[in-house]
Parts: C-alpha cells; sequence; structure tokens
C-alpha cells in the first residue's frame, strides 16, 4: 500500500515541458514586419540619396526658382557707309513696386505727388503711367501701363540718380521705388541726319503683341514705326535667361542656369547719310521762303532714288521730330506736341503716307499714252490759253497760250490744252458717255504699267496705294458713296461756313446722285493733266521717273541694303525687279529731249530754279502744279540725272502741300539737292 502511495505521487510530480504562450508569434512577426518596413525606407532613402538625388535636386529647383530675363542687344541701323543712324544707350527709370499703388486707398496719388517734389515730373502725368491700358481714368497708350500686373510699373524716364537716391533711403516714406538702368535707343545723327520718320521708334508690347508672340515679355519694347517695326523680327535678337534658385524668404540663393542672349542683326541702308541731311535741309529752308510768301506749305516730302536698283537714298518727311523723344518711353507732353492738329502730322512719312493729284508730273505717263494711242508724235498741237470740253472752259495753269507747238514743246513749256485735246479725242473715239465700262483706255492702261494705283513695295510700313480712276472706279466709287451723294444733294453741306463751297458741293452731289457713273469728258482731260481724283505718293513719282530715266524697268524701292548678323556674314538683299513698261521709241526720244528742255531752255517750267547748273551734269525733270480743292496747291518736281561711272542714276521727287506752283516751290528745293548729288559719281 506505501509502495503504492509513493508511486502514486511520484507519478503526480513528473516535469513536463511549460506551453508557448500565443503572444510570442505575433511579437516576432511584428519586430518581423518592422524590421522589413525599416529596410524599405532605408533602401528608398538610399536610392532617392544616391541615385535619384541630381533629378530630385533639380525638381526641388524647379519649383523654387525664378527666371529673369536677360535683354538682347538690339541692332543698329546703320546708313549705306556703315555710319549709325540708330545705336544703343542707357537710361535711368524710377518705377514703383504696383503693391505700393494697391495697398494706397487714393490709389497712390499722394506718394507719387511726395515723389514729384523730390525728383521732378509731372505728378498727374506720373499716376497716369500706373494705370493699366484700357482701365478707366487710363491714359492712351503708350502712355498708361503696359507691362504686368506683378511688374514694377516706370513711372518717370531719364530720372537723376542722385535725386532718386533720396528716396531710396527712406523706404518708409516712399515705398516700393527702385531705380532701373534700361536700354534705349541712341541717334548719333551723322551729318546731323534726322531720317526719324524712316528709322521709326520702339514702343511697349501690349496684349495683342504677346499673344501674337510667345517670345515676348511685357518688359519688351518692339518696333512701332520705320524700319524699326519692318525689320523688328532681324533687330531684336533673343533674349536670353538667368534661372536663379530662391531661398525660403524668396531670395536668390545661386544661378541654376544661364543661357546667353543673341544679339540682334544690324540694318544697313542705302541711306547715305550726306544726302538725307541735304534733303531734309533743303525741305526746311524751302518752306521757310515759301512762309515769307504767305503760302502755308503745310508739309513736304523728298525722295531720292537709284534708277538702276531702286535703293533708296535719302527720304525726307517734312514736318519731323526729334526721335529720341522715344526713347525709354514718350512723356506725355512730347505725346501731347507730337499728336496735335497745329503740328501738321510730324509721326507721318510722307514720302509714302501722304496722297496728293500728281499734276503735270504725269505728263510722263500721258504723253507715251497718247502716242500709243496714235497720235503722231512728229506733229504740232495747239497750244492755246482754254479748251472747251463740253459745256466746260478748261484752262493752262502752268502755261501761256504758245500756238502751234511739236510734244517736244509741249512737256517743256507744261501747255496743259495740248493733252486736254488728246484725251478729249480718245473720249471720243471710245465711245464718249457710251463707252462700256471695259472699254479700252491707252491713258488709263499706261498709268496701270507704270503701277498707278498701286503700292511701290517699300520696305516700310503706311505705304498707301494711291488711285486711278479710270471708268471702272467710276462705276464701283459711285456705287459705295450713292447713297450719301443723294443725302447731300437734299441737305448739301450746313457745316461748311464758305458758302460758295457749300453750294458747290451741294451741286456736285445733286450731280452725281443720278449719274456719277459716268466717265465724262471733264474726268478724261483732268486725268491727262494728273489732276481731278488721281492720287499718288512721292515715292510712286519717283519709281515712275526711274523708270522713264531707264529705259522702262520699275524696280521695287528698298530701303535696306543688307542684314549684317552679330559675327555672322552680312546678308544683301538683292534688288527686285516689279514690272517693265512699253514705251514706244518715238516717245522716249521726246521725254528725253522734252524734259531736258523744262530744265535748259528759257521757256522751260524749272529754267529759273536750275540757272547756273553746270551743263556737264545733265538733269532733267518736270514741274507739276495740283489744285486741291479749298487749299494752296501742291508743289511738285520730279527729276533725273545722267547714268554715272557708277553705274548709279539719280532721280529726285519733291513735293509741298499748299506750296504753290511747282517752278518756284519744289524745282528749287530739288536744285539744292542736285547741287550735292553732283559731287558723287
Amino acid at each position: 500500500m506505501r509502495l503504492r502511495a509513493i508511486r502514486g505521487r511520484r507519478r503526480r510530480s513528473r516535469w513536463t515541458p511549460p506551453r508557448r504562450s500565443p503572444y510570442i508569434a505575433r511579437i516576432w512577426a511584428l519586430v518581423l514586419v518592422a524590421v522589413l518596413v525599416i529596410g524599405t525606407l532605408v533602401g528608398r532613402l538610399g536610392q532617392l540619396q544616391v541615385s535619384d538625388g541630381p533629378q530630385m535636386r533639380a525638381a526641388a529647383e524647379r519649383i523654387n526658382t525664378r527666371s529673369v530675363p536677360i535683354p538682347a542687344v538690339r541692332g543698329r541701323i546703320l546708313d549705306a557707309t556703315g555710319k549709325p543712324l540708330v545705336a544703343n544707350g542707357s537710361t535711368e527709370v524710377l518705377t514703383i513696386d504696383p503693391t505700393a499703388i494697391a495697398d494706397t486707398d487714393d490709389g497712390g496719388k499722394a506718394l507719387i505727388e511726395r515723389v514729384a517734389k523730390v525728383v521732378g515730373g509731372d505728378p498727374a502725368q506720373m499716376l497716369g503711367r500706373t494705370k493699366p491700358c484700357g482701365t478707366k481714368g487710363a491714359p492712351k497708350t503708350p502712355l498708361c501701363n503696359t507691362a504686368d500686373a506683378v511688374q514694377p510699373i516706370p513711372i518717370l524716364l531719364d530720372v537723376s540718380p542722385v535725386k532718386a537716391l533720396a528716396l531710396l533711403e527712406r523706404p518708409e516714406d516712399f515705398p516700393g521705388l527702385a531705380v532701373e538702368s534700361v536700354p534705349v535707343r541712341r541717334y548719333p545723327a551723322p551729318d546731323g541726319t534726322n531720317a526719324a520718320q524712316v528709322l521709326g521708334y520702339l514702343g511697349p508690347v501690349n496684349q495683342a503683341d504677346l499673344k501674337a508672340d510667345p517670345a515676348l515679355t511685357a518688359q519688351d519694347r518692339i518696333g512701332r514705326a520705320g524700319l524699326e517695326l519692318q525689320y523688328d523680327a532681324q533687330l531684336r535678337g533673343t533674349d536670353g535667361r538667368s534661372v536663379l534658385a530662391v531661398d525660403a524668404r524668396g531670395l536668390p540663393a545661386r544661378e541654376v542656369e544661364r543661357v546667353a542672349p543673341s544679339a540682334g542683326a544690324d540694318v544697313r541702308t542705302h541711306l547715305d547719310a550726306a544726302v538725307q541731311s541735304r534733303a531734309e535741309t533743303a525741305l526746311a529752308q524751302g518752306i521757310a521762303q515759301l512762309r515769307k510768301k504767305k503760302l502755308p506749305a503745310t508739309g513736304a516730302a523728298a525722295v531720292v532714288l537709284d534708277a538702276s536698283s531702286g535703293a533708296v537714298v535719302a527720304a525726307a518727311s517734312n514736318p519731323s521730330y526729334d526721335p529720341s523723344v522715344w526713347s525709354g518711353g514718350i512723356s506725355s507732353t512730347d505725346y501731347a506736341a507730337l499728336t496735335a492738329k497745329s503740328a501738321n502730322q510730324p509721326l507721318l512719312n510722307r514720302v509714302v503716307g501722304q496722297l496728293q493729284p500728281p499734276a503735270s508730273t504725269f505728263k510722263g505717263i500721258t504723253l507715251p499714252a497718247a502716242i500709243a494711242a496714235g497720235v503722231d508724235p512728229k506733229g504740232s498741237y495747239e497750244c492755246s490759253s482754254a479748251y472747251r470740253v463740253g459745256g466746260r472752259v478748261f484752262t493752262n495753269f502752268e502755261s501761256a497760250a504758245y500756238g502751234s507747238i511739236s510734244m517736244t514743246k509741249a512737256l517743256e513749256v507744261s501747255c496743259d490744252t495740248v493733252f486736254y485735246r488728246w484725251a478729249y479725242q480718245q473720249w471720243q473715239q471710245a465711245g464718249g458717255l457710251k463707252a462700256p465700262t471695259d472699254s479700252p483706255d491707252p491713258f488709263a492702261s499706261m498709268a496701270r504699267q507704270f503701277g498707278i494705283g498701286e503700292r511701290t513695295g517699300v520696305d516700310l510700313p503706311g505705304e498707301q496705294a494711291g488711285l486711278l480712276p479710270d471708268r471702272q472706279w467710276k462705276v464701283a466709287n459711285w456705287q459705295a458713296t450713292r447713297a450719301d451723294l443723294c443725302q447731300r444733294a437734299k441737305t448739301g453741306y450746313p457745316e461748311v461756313k464758305d458758302k460758295k463751297q457749300a453750294d458747290y458741293l451741294q451741286q456736285v452731289a445733286k450731280e452725281n446722285c443720278t449719274d456719277g457713273y459716268l466717265y465724262q469728258p471733264g474726268d478724261a482731260v483732268n486725268f491727262a493733266i494728273g489732276q481731278g481724283s488721281t492720287q499718288v505718293t512721292p515715292l510712286r513719282m519717283a519709281v515712275v521717273y526711274a523708270a522713264i530715266a531707264n529705259g522702262g524697268t520699275l524696280w521695287t524701292p528698298q530701303v535696306a541694303a543688307a542684314i549684317d548678323p552679330a559675327g555672322g556674314r552680312p546678308e544683301p538683299i538683292a534688288p527686285k525687279v516689279a514690272g517693265r513698261v512699253t514705251v514706244p521709241a518715238a516717245a522716249q526720244q521726246i521725254e528725253r529731249d522734252g524734259l531736258r528742255d523744262v530744265i535748259t531752255q528759257p521757256q522751260g517750267t524749272a529754267y529759273p530754279a536750275f540757272q547756273g547748273f553746270p551743263g556737264s551734269y545733265p538733269i532733267s525733270g518736270k514741274t507739276g502744279t495740283a489744285e486741291v480743292f479749298g487749299k494752296q496747291a501742291t508743289a511738285w518736281f520730279v527729276s533725273y540725272g545722267p547714268k554715272l561711272p557708277s553705274g548709279k542714276q539719280y532721280v529726285v521727287a519733291v513735293m509741298i502741300e499748299q506750296g504753290g506752283t511747282g517752278a518756284e516751290g519744289a524745282a528749287p528745293v530739288a536744285r539744292n539737292i542736285w547741287d550735292l548729288l553732283r559731287t558723287k559719281r
């Protein structure tokens, strides 16, 4: 029993291993997961730092960078010998942060008034420059703010740095102000040359410009007129940029990337600075003389063309202006002066933008037209003082009665009545008032060959096409204006204070209301002497006489001679033939003789102006005196010289608005220009 009891106890005390807790496995699982996660993070961190580091660093820099444009140097405009007509410089501009304006209750008015007291300037104009273009109260472009909303606003041009320093040292009183040095155009004026209308000027970009050209920025200035506009793409170059990494405060830390700008190309022209200067001076002196004679002489143009190539050697327009007023941005005062009615449109390039009847200079076209129509070049024709066409009497303007004369003499003395007869006879042969609209007209056909009514294609903006008033034009014009004409026939012209003028205009309206589509005999005879509705520019008449001089080649006038890239080869601009005129051989000889006699013969209309001019340098030309309703006559003189050993052959065309006769107004100006040209070979 005892033994059995002991054995029983031993059985109960036998050792067995303890059971594993279920939480241990879970703990190890968590540890394993943690190790895997940490390992993954460490691996990813290594990947970011080692393999992806440069890419991530570049991405961060792109996010925290600012791109600052580096303006390209604009190309220069040079004369034919390489003298700079337009160069580059810099000026100081006072700017204000737009936030400083926005944070004020009065739109910055008081702040700018305080600024003006220190540095000068008109506070009203300075305030106007802060107003975005097109908003209420903003002045007109270019006097309003065209910059981006976050960009500093230029409020004062050509500011004195010394005076500006007084503002910059007191930011608590003058917040947001800064002085920037900006590139501007400079005008060296070699030989005293102005050429403002030809050279043009720069202006700020607007929203339309930015939309049209993504490469532009709000700070850019682009060509707005003349060669600056015509060749803006070549002159402008390509801006560079500096990409700066910025810190948390927005301050630059280092340069991440730099793209250097590419300078613009120079534009070398055919302009001769000395000839250009002489043309400008001759116009100014001629106008001064005419005004002493109580003639208005409100504007004028002179152009010198090379008949062998179409090269524009000079192109002067009067009145002119100082082109430097646009440098850095024009002031309100200067802009008002340029656009005032009393200024007589100095911004207008009258060489290409002013239309006038060509008057008797047109006879260089209609004489060969008459011969082409069958008029005998060897015949004699009656030069009476007047000629009746239907119920109207047409008189000579420049000429007296000379009796029976040759064609050559008709040019020399500018006898209108001879040309009236030729034109009237042709009008009758065509069928008179019953002639169909497309009836052949040798006078209109010859004028069309010479390019009348079309642009010359010169490389200058703002060129006007002119007008060739043939039968087709008469019908189209009547259809377009009939309603107004018929209304005026009833109501008259009450706004015209001169009763005689108002009555005349109403009578014309009555006649044209019913039969304004008819090509009247008066239309034909007026067309023959460059009167009526015929309209041309001075440049067009220079092209016409260049063709007369060279035997019939019409050249496209070209101001620019070559594009000279910075550091590259010059790219010459080849001359362009616009067309050829078929002139009867007999007409060519008559014109050579007649246009020469205009100057050399005592009865020639330009003889007084060219007395004493050396015969070794023969000049041929034609005066013109264009009647303009309600104004003094427009004076014309178009001429050409001999072909020189160099191959050049100069043409000079002069036009003076309200300058009286061509002989007294325009011919002396041309003589002044020829006095210089004859020294050039």
